[in-house]
């Protein structure tokens, strides 16, 4: 068999499992309705871990302050910071009565670990139902709270919510950064909705605190550095027990790294607790990456010499078609619709960052959290 016979059987094998994604997963999160739960107005615990983040803290905690809702108290982490953190939890609890400091100190076996912290913070916790984000976070509605908590059920112990990054105008960069997020999302809300939970961001996600101990907290991988979020979800979520919220009261919105480097540094240490998932959620990740990367390497050649260019077309605009029908629902889900027109250059450019990324993480381990 002539190569470019066989590239081409390739990359239409391709296409038909990009496709298959598309509309035997990413449909899920797309095409679907969030379903209404009443406000329960269960007792909540919105847990904060933060290290060297006075800043941010001063920012963006009166939004968590402000939240309309009746039966909820904070729980601010301070991870060893060496800035003025601790000082500014303090100023706000004199303030907030239902304001709790947890000053965790560095211990050797456990220094740099935000899981440790993070554990401290969650036995601190007088309420039952956990709600997490981060310091440099803020809720996008004062009904917040009262979104994700409605979702716990009798059977539903873990929440999975959206946070978005806030928009910069003319950056490239930050486009880049809110597409990978777009992605992201759509992925673990539309394999959650298809009965295969594997991940959640700390920015916003939720479970309760039976969950948690139930599961020996972290203890699984405490010796991986990241993962407090998506690794804990990966190894407790299934199908009957998770829930997915995109309602837009629902979204957290974060500060997004400014320059490539500081995102590049940040995303090294998310990818790294990829290899750390069930089986299941490494083949169809790889096989999901794979797919795309092989879609733009082999039309790419095979536009390059012309061959068979009619069908490369056809076959190239349909899954092209496919994601912008997709995808686009899916932005218009999580207020990303900006960045419809701009999908195939920002896919392109994250499947070559990712490579380097994966590439990197091979020859050296990303650092601890901060």
């Amino acid at each position: 068999m002539p190569l470019l016979v066989f590239v081409l059987y390739a990359f239409l094998a391709v296409v038909g499992i990009q496709v298959l994604f598309h509309f035997g997963f990413f449909a899920k999160f797309a095409f679907s309705k969030q379903k209404q739960e009443s406000r329960k107005d269960l007792a909540v615990s919105v847990i904060i871990c933060a290290k060297n983040e006075a800043e941010n803290l001063k920012t963006f905690l009166p939004s968590i302050c402000a939240q309309n809702y009746p039966n909820f108290e904070i729980v601010l982490i301070n991870d060893s910071s060496c800035d003025d953190t601790l000082e500014v939890m303090e100023a706000f609890s004199e303030q907030h009565t239902n304001i709790k400091i947890v000053n965790v100190k560095n211990i050797e076996a456990f220094w740099g670990n935000k899981k440790y912290a993070l554990t401290l913070g969650i036995k601190a916790a007088t309420k039952d139902y956990l709600l997490f984000t981060d310091a440099d976070c803020k809720p996008l509605s004062e009904h917040w709270i009262s979104e994700m908590s409605a979702h716990f059920t009798s059977s539903k112990n873990i929440i999975l919510g959206y946070g978005a990054y806030a928009k910069i105008k003319n950056s490239l960069l930050n486009k880049l950064i809110r597409f990978e997020t777009l992605v992201t999302a759509t992925n673990y809300f539309s394999f959650a909705l298809a009965g295969l939970p594997y991940m959640g961001v700390g920015r916003n996600l939720a479970y309760t605190k039976d969950e948690f101990f139930k599961a020996n907290g972290f203890i699984n991988h405490i010796q991986v550095r990241s993962g407090d979020d998506d690794l804990f979800v990966n190894q407790v979520a299934t199908k009957s027990n998770t829930a997915c919220v995109f309602t837009k009261d629902s979204f957290t919105e974060s500060v997004p790294k400014k320059n490539f480097k500081a995102w590049y540094k940040q995303k090294r240490r998310h990818v790294s607790t990829a290899s750390h998932y069930k089986k299941i959620h490494k083949i169809l990740l790889a096989t999901l990456y794979i797919t795309n990367f092989l879609f733009w390497a082999l039309a790419v050649i095979l536009f390059t010499a012309q061959f068979q260019w009619q069908i490369v077309l056809g076959a190239f605009l349909f899954r092209i078609a496919t994601q912008y029908t997709v995808m686009g629902c899916a932005s218009k889900k999580l207020n990303e619709t900006d960045l419809i027109l701009l999908f195939p250059f920002l896919e392109g450019f994250l499947i070559l960052t990712q490579l380097t990324i994966f590439i990197n993480n091979i020859i050296s381990k990303p650092k601890h959290w901060k």
